[in-house]
């Protein structure tokens, strides 16, 4: 009884908050305060909050494990990340932790445990977001993954520090060990094959080995799922394992923002507080924005990765339960409406840089991240925008025939491109700044093969802006999409799975024709 009033509350909460612009994690938080109110007048048994946390902690586990399967090691050694993430919480760690000495008369363990947490940002809300945009191979969006990871480190040690419970003997040597497992791991990967026995190989490791097994040495079933999706990102069938999970994550995250609206009804008391906390969100974002910019990162990179952190981090309500019982209630809300106030913002972000961005791009440094020049096309007659399958595929097909040039906004899969022989170049095609800098005189055709239409929309208005007059060729999964490709300069749309089927017709045509000839004509 309690599932079906749960899910029924998040999907009809879910379904009225996207009827008016904003994601639906948002009504799925307003379905758990309504869940918690509800409650007892439905008569919900008292033991459906443990069913609820078990659920919501696999979500977390399996978004966090499938967030790893699209890092590298390297990402988290980049100065931007490690030196931001620790910078960050050391600047507001420190002034949260005055205040609430100063203003809350808190003595100062309490205060400076507070002021950890909160320095934190959301890592559920920031892969979320990220995942529904596409966004998590952008250079921003590694940025971001990068910075939680490391602060989901400084939260462990903070958790064994004032609970008590350090770490087992056995977590080096197991930490030492990892990189030799990676050749078995990749084994197990590759012998599962395809269906359901890849979606239970990805299971068994994310809450087996990452989440059983990191919690018994003590490290965290967190932390665990994270580093098992880590060994495996190098995986050809890494992506495909993270598609393949994608349905389960998303319906296990439902009950992760229900536990967080059901973790109880504010008072007045936790109503001011929680209020405050959120007038702090934007002092927060600045010291983001600012730290990005002092490693050299563009402006508009450092306002997207802004905006997708300024939220309060899940952590705080793990701290809140296991230390501080008080703080809970105004901690919950505190993180709901930091979601509520983030969605948006992170939906619109593109759009508000745009506005803003005279101004926000006389912060830049004058020597800019080396990720971040911009692109020379040289002699390329065909650009190609997205080089993954689709792209790749349309690389090989026409580059036999004319110069071309791929780009995209992963720099690992560019590094693989490269390294294959392929003329690819990284680069944000929905940064205007990269448009600016384009130098494409001899350009003569463009391909769309990102996988986001917005993506793809973009890139089509910003070509024709530019005074690019050529054919501009895309796909599109759905019929509506391609209205809006052709308003925005699309010449040629072709819609995937139309195509798909219109070539295995005629392959069946020639199969026919071929099977009808006398045997000494057909060729083998």
């Amino acid at each position: 009884m309690f599932e079906l009033i749960s899910l029924s509350f998040a999907f009809f909460f879910g379904l009225a908050v996207r009827r008016v612009g904003l994601p639906p994690l948002v009504g799925f938080l307003a379905a758990g305060f309504a869940v918690h109110v509800a409650g007892p007048w439905l008569g919900l048994p008292g033991e459906a909050g443990a069913i609820l946390d078990h659920v919501s902690h696999l979500g977390v586990l399996l978004l966090l494990f499938t967030v790893g399967l699209k890092l590298r090691l390297a990402q988290l050694a980049q100065p931007q990340v490690f030196g931001g993430a620790l910078i960050h919480s050391a600047v507001s760690t420190t002034v949260v932790s005055l205040g609430l000495v100063t203003f809350v008369a808190l003595d100062w363990p309490t205060a400076l445990l507070l002021g950890v947490v909160l320095s934190f940002s959301s890592t559920v809300f920031s892969a979320k977001m990220l995942e529904a945009k596409r966004d998590i191979g952008a250079f921003y969006g590694r940025t971001v993954i990068g910075i939680l990871v490391v602060q989901d480190i400084i939260a462990l040690a903070v958790l064994a520090l004032y609970s008590g419970d350090a770490p087992s003997p056995w977590a080096l040597v197991v930490l030492v060990l990892l990189p030799l497992l990676r050749p078995a791991l990749h084994w197990l990967l590759t012998v599962a094959g395809h269906d359901e026995l890849i979606v239970l190989a990805g299971m068994l490791l994310a809450l087996g080995a990452g989440g059983v097994g990191f919690q018994a040495i003590g490290l965290g079933s967190e932390i665990g799922a994270l580093v098992m999706g880590l060994l495996l990102s190098t995986h050809p069938r890494a992506k495909e394992l993270s598609d393949a999970l994608w349905g389960l994550k998303e319906i296990f995250l439902v009950g992760f923002f229900l536990q967080i609206g059901m973790s109880g009804l504010p008072g007045l008391n936790d109503l001011v507080i929680a209020l405050v906390l959120v007038l702090l969100l934007p002092l927060k974002g600045a010291l983001y924005f600012s730290l990005l910019l002092l490693f050299r990162l563009r402006a508009r990179t450092a306002f997207l990765a802004a905006i997708n952190l300024t939220t309060y981090s899940e952590f705080s309500l793990i701290v809140a339960a296991a230390l501080l019982p008080d703080w809970l209630v105004p901690l919950a809300l505190a993180l709901s409406l930091s979601f509520i106030i983030a969605a948006p913002l992170d939906r619109l972000a593109d759009r508000l840089f745009e506005h803003l961005e005279p101004w926000l791009q006389g912060f830049e440094a004058r020597r800019i991240h080396r990720d971040e020049l911009p692109t020379d096309l040289g002699a390329a007659t065909v650009l190609i925008l997205g080089m993954g399958r689709t792209g790749t595929a349309a690389y090989d097909e026409i580059a036999g025939h004319f110069p071309v040039t791929g780009i995209d906004a992963d720099t690992y899969r560019v590094q693989g491109h490269v390294a294959a022989g392929r003329n690819v170049l990284f680069a944000d095609v929905e940064d205007a700044g990269f448009w600016r800098g384009l130098r494409m005189s001899r350009v003569e055709c463009v391909i769309l093969a990102m996988d986001n239409v917005e993506a793809k929309i973009s890139a089509a208005r910003a070509l024709r802006a530019k005074g690019f007059h050529g054919p501009i060729i895309a796909h599109a999964l759905y019929e509506d999409h391609v209205l809006r490709l052709k308003t925005a300069g699309a010449t040629h749309i072709y819609q995937t799975m139309n195509q798909a089927g219109i070539g295995l017709a005629e392959q069946a045509e020639r199969a026919i024709d071929l099977g009808r000839q006398p045997a000494s004509y057909i060729e083998v």
